[in-house]
């Protein structure tokens, strides 16, 4: 019987190696593939730089929406900036005047 008993805590000592070594390697393998394993790194470091050009971008949008509202201020509206957007809005010019439109470049 202790032979028995020996052989039967020997096959589940190994059954519990091979369980510890199969989630050793699971873990492994995430670490290496998983979604924040090294793989993944240069798809993050990607992602993050597009998404910094991203706010440098917004950041120099917002400025000049800034700037515009500050031009527009209602107790001490821009002349320039009053005059342009009358001008477009109303399509007010004077008889000696030339108007070049443009093409929006944005």
């Amino acid at each position: 019987m202790n032979r028995a008993h020996s052989q039967k805590a020997e096959r589940r000592l190994d059954l519990v190696q091979w369980g510890a070594l199969v989630w050793l390697l699971i873990l492994a393998g995430l670490a290496f593939a998983g979604p924040y394993g090294g793989l993944a790194w240069a798809e993050n470091l990607a992602v993050l730089h597009d998404r910094e050009d991203r706010i440098a971008t917004l950041k120099e949008e917002q400025a000049v929406l800034a700037n515009r509202v500050e031009l527009l201020d209602p107790d001490n509206v821009d002349p320039d900036l009053g005059s342009e957007l009358v001008r477009r809005n109303l399509g007010v010019a004077h008889p000696d005047e030339y108007v070049i439109e443009l093409e929006n470049l944005q």
